[in-house]
């Protein structure tokens, strides 16, 4: 099991009391990942302390605040791909057949691209196979990190995190596409409302549908069940 992506997972999750309690152990093993720059796991040391330590209610806010409330920074990555469109549908089929076939049920009512519960598949894949998929994501991650480190949030070492692991220099074109859409004010409720007026996404039978990259590198992989993060391993 990769513990940094499991640990990542982690980190991006809802803050409960069970999650503060495992912060110090979460990030250890972050802070012990040289495939991140010094300064990366400095920087999660830090942001796993302050999930530790924080009140739980501001956590929680804070985490809604920038998540749930503001789309441009939502955690669901076909969003960013594929927005409301019908080819989004498809994408999540996919995906969500490539984690059945590998024995992969997540213990979650998120949707099936929400990035903890990728990262949490990709901790249980052969370190080469989860850098190709993180590889095909590069140009969110800069995206999301741009957009966090706006809003002061210690959140854009996640990401900052992912960039590294992913190894590849993000298309330039993709992220500056990207960021050319305005940021959401989450405390302009009228605005929201407007923004979330969408149409249904489908879950399609189209197999052509999707994200042809990220689909097709799920696709070729044998994959095993997840595995937790546990003080033995």
């Amino acid at each position: 099991m990769d513990r940094t992506l499991k640990a990542l997972s982690l980190t991006l999750s809802y803050p409960t009391v069970e999650l503060q309690d495992a912060m110090p152990e979460i990030g250890a093993a972050l802070v012990s990942d040289h495939r991140l720059t010094s300064e990366t796991r400095v920087a999660l040391q830090q942001l796993a302390a302050h999930l530790a330590e924080g009140d739980l209610f501001d956590l929680q806010e804070s985490y809604v605040m920038l998540f749930d409330r503001s789309r441009t920074l939502s955690l669901n990555l076909f969003e960013h791909v594929h927005g409301e469109s019908r080819d989004r549908g498809g994408a999540m089929v996919s995906l969500i057949e490539t984690y059945r076939e590998g024995g992969f049920e997540p213990a979650t009512t998120e949707l099936p691209d929400h990035l903890p519960v990728l990262l949490e598949f990709l901790s249980t894949r052969p370190f080469t196979e989860a850098q190709d998929i993180l590889a095909d994501a590069a140009h969110i991650f800069d995206g999301l990190v741009t957009r966090l480190l706006r809003r002061e949030s210690g959140y854009a070492a996640v990401f900052t995190g992912l960039s590294q692991l992913a190894g590849v220099q993000a298309d330039s074109d993709a992220v500056a596409g990207m960021l050319a859409q305005p940021d959401d004010d989450p405390t302009d409720l009228t605005a929201l409302d407007a923004v979330w007026e969408e149409t249904e996404v489908t879950f399609g039978p189209d197999p052509n549908a999707g994200c042809p990259q990220v689909r097709d590198m799920l696709a070729t992989m044998d994959r095993p069940g997840p595995t937790p993060l546990n003080r033995s391993a």
